[in-house]
């Protein structure tokens, strides 16, 4: 081995480290972990953003605040005037969120913030009116949600499932959750090996 290529390091390391994260988003994770929270990896947000971007996303649900670690990635690549609609159980991860959503210079109005269970508010969202809904919560749930994003989403738009590469004892469901998806009309899906797994599908 040559010395560039040993100085270059692992292609898992260039991946992880290519689009690296500022202070605020770093702090974020820095709470996450205190509370016991596996937000998406650096490399998964970067993702968040870009196809946030690639669809011009304007309006946007996200089960799972946590502390903001991904809801900062998908502001981040949203359109100047999109909302981000961010459910979650736990009030105060999302104050911290929040807060850390305002640091970041985007303004209150940008974030939608909605304090309970997911399965329960999404029926009072509107059809066809979202460009991206990105998901994680409770693998146990995941086959619930993608039926909701399945209504939600306009022609055309995302659904992203995080955590589809783990090993925890939710893999075999989220694993035949992915191949529902792959094999079902409506859905143009990709595995994305990054972090812990991201399942992108474009809804048709």
């Amino acid at each position: 081995m040559t010395t560039l290529h040993r100085q270059a390091g692992s292609a898992g390391d260039f991946v992880a480290t290519f689009v690296p994260e500022d202070v605020i988003a770093q702090t974020a994770r820095g709470l996450a972990v205190e509370v016991g929270l596996h937000p998406v990896a650096p490399s998964a947000g970067a993702a968040l953003r870009m196809l946030a971007a690639a669809c011009g996303a304007k309006a946007v649900v996200e089960i799972g605040t946590g502390t903001g670690v991904s809801g900062l990635w998908l502001l981040r690549g949203m359109r100047p005037d999109g909302v981000l609609t961010t459910i979650d159980l736990e009030a105060e991860h999302q104050r911290m969120a929040r807060r850390l959503f305002v640091e970041a210079g985007f303004s209150s109005s940008r974030a939608r913030v909605i304090t309970g269970r997911a399965l329960e508010v999404l029926p009072r969202l509107a059809d066809g009116a979202y460009d991206l809904i990105f998901v994680d919560a409770d693998a146990t749930e995941y086959a619930a949600f993608v039926d909701a994003a399945a209504r939600l989403l306009r022609p055309g738009g995302l659904v992203v499932l995080h955590g589809v590469l783990t090993s925890g004892r939710d893999v075999f469901t989220v694993r035949e959750l992915a191949q529902s998806v792959r094999d079902s009309e409506l859905w143009q899906p990709a595995v994305l090996p990054l972090g812990e797994g991201l399942l992108a599908a474009v809804r048709v």
